[in-house]
């Protein structure tokens, strides 16, 4: 772990950030079930690289911190959508297994990727999802096997190692395949908070294993995790987490499920400008 607490006083900005970030993303977390992590990851991203570290190590860095932030604004949310009846714990014993291998090993295969494939599978993975909410076409393709068990177990693998690589709670992935699977768009949401807390623990062993020893990263970094934005986001997120599953269920599902698509084309655009202009 790099610590160099002389330079960290130099950061405020950078901490104000994290606590904006932190805040907003709590409140993502809850409305959408995303788990904040597409907030997260370009935000943190973007803060490390405006401080001068490598491209290679922030978005690894981004990514897996993201992860461990996801922990408990996932558990706050879960726990607020279970308030309301909106998690199926059927469907969460089926998709919990098969996620944290997905995510352990997507974890684990990070550090052979650059930070700008993980860039580009962030970006091409949000315009995919954010398509198919708007057109259902994978409820048209998937809609008729929501019945079957073996098609939950590898979609939670895919989704697993998918979000891994991405540094999200899988709700973006989540909620359009369990929607595509008959459950309700509330339903589908609380039900992804819920499977984002096993994608984040496992994701999060998995980052810090494949980082540990890199060098260059920044300061109080433990592998991919750094502990200064996990500490200052996670706890603003996990109190904020709430306030967005309250406004979810004051929303119709149409408006929902096109909040929910024009965000991640909207981060999408972010990651890929990223990539262009390096």
């Amino acid at each position: 772990m790099n610590m160099d607490w002389g330079v960290l006083a130099g950061y405020w900005p950078f901490v104000v950030g994290l606590m904006v970030t932190g805040v907003v993303s709590g409140i993502a977390a809850g409305l959408l079930g995303i788990g904040g992590g597409a907030v997260i990851v370009p935000a943190l991203s973007n803060a490390l690289l405006l401080m001068g570290y490598d491209a290679e190590v922030v978005q690894h860095v981004a990514v897996g911190t993201s992860l461990a932030i996801i922990i408990p604004t996932g558990i706050m949310s879960a726990r607020a959508h279970h308030r309301r009846g909106a998690l199926d714990i059927d469907v969460l014993k089926l998709w919990a297994p098969f996620i944290v291998v997905g995510t352990f090993v997507g974890g684990l295969m990070a550090g052979l990727y650059s930070g700008d494939v993980l860039r580009i599978v962030f970006a091409v993975m949000a315009f995919v999802i954010a398509a198919n909410i708007i057109f259902a076409f994978q409820t048209k393709l998937m809609g008729h096997l929501k019945g079957s068990n073996i098609t939950h177990r590898i979609s939670a693998l895919v989704v697993g190692y998918v979000s891994s690589l991405m540094g999200i709670g899988g709700g973006s992935l989540t909620v359009p395949t369990l929607v595509a699977f008959g459950e309700t768009m509330h339903k589908a949401v609380g039900t992804s908070a819920a499977i984002g807390v096993a994608i984040a623990v496992s994701g999060t062993a998995g980052f810090l294993i494949s980082g540990w020893g890199v060098d260059g990263l920044p300061p109080l970094s433990i592998g991919y995790i750094n502990l200064l934005a996990l500490a200052l986001v996670g706890v603003l997120a996990a109190i904020c987490a709430p306030w967005g599953a309250a406004l979810a269920h004051r929303l119709d599902q149409k408006t929902l499920k096109y909040v929910f698509a024009l965000f991640l084309v909207a981060v999408g655009l972010n990651m890929l400008w990223k990539v262009v202009v390096g």
